[in-house]
């Protein structure tokens, strides 16, 4: 049974207005947001950069920065009461993201997979496609730019996080211990930064376990219970009130369930 619907819409196009109308109402009027994958950082380099391949509708075009796609994101707000679902990489945070948001207290943003920090140990496997990396030192710098990123956009009290797609952070984090603790160090400084009141669990399930988990970084992920053990993990020593919102209570409340 499916109670609402995020659904994927072009902000740019001339004739948004009209496919907003169309959407909601294939929707059943269950219609809550909208999300458009927009990490770019430059055009598709075949997975080599944080540019996302979805982004190759409009390659090397950075949304976050188009006065037509601010046109659409304005009616969000003032036309259809509706959330934007935020896919984009920690620099466009710091760039651009936070400035346009702030043009729209009242449109309610959903920060998805943690602000996309990316691949803050490394790869997953070394060249040779088996042997685990051992690195356990972070990238600091994208780590140092994340984090400005994250700050910034949590001062903004129409912002929240999606806890997600971890994987993308530490591909492969669930083989090590090492990674598995840094990880969550990384989710509780979100948490941290936004309270546990715009901090939301996201299952993000598509295609398989590795996939959902790290967007084809790691040929490994969590099942859906490995995933819940290790947020319950996560979690340790919140009050019930905090794990409510974490694992139920903020995504009621922002998408209006």
């Amino acid at each position: 049974y499916v109670k609402a619907y995020v659904a994927s819409c072009d902000l740019t196009q001339p004739n948004v207005e009209e496919q907003l109308r169309k959407i909601m109402t294939a929707s059943n009027n269950k219609l809550r947001g909208i999300r458009w994958i927009l990490d770019c950082v430059g055009p598709y380099e075949n997975g080599d950069t944080a540019t996302h391949v979805g982004t190759l509708r409009h390659d090397g075009v950075d949304y976050l920065k188009s006065p037509q796609f601010e046109r659409g994101l304005s009616l969000l707000e003032q036309q259809q009461n509706l959330s934007f679902d935020l896919q984009c990489a920690p620099i466009q945070l710091v760039e651009s993201a936070c400035a346009l948001f702030a043009k729209y207290p009242k449109l309610k943003v959903c920060l998805d997979h943690m602000g996309n920090p990316r691949k803050v140990l490394g790869d997953d496997l070394l060249e040779d496609g088996i042997a685990v990396n051992p690195n356990v030192v972070p990238n600091s710098e994208e780590l140092q730019q994340w984090r400005r990123g994250m700050k910034a956009m949590s001062q903004l009290p129409n912002v929240y996080v999606k806890l997600s797609m971890m994987g993308y952070a530490i591909p492969g984090w669930k083989r090590t211990l090492p990674r598995k603790s840094l990880l969550k160090s990384l989710v509780r400084e979100v948490v941290s930064m936004f309270g546990a009141e715009r901090c939301m669990v996201a299952w993000n399930w598509h295609v398989n376990d590795a996939i959902s988990d790290g967007d084809g970084n790691s040929n490994v992920g969590p099942n859906a219970v490995e995933l819940l053990e290790y947020f319950c993990w996560c979690f340790e020593g919140y009050g019930e009130w905090e794990r409510e919102r974490l694992f139920a209570g903020t995504a009621k409340e922002f998408y209006r369930l």
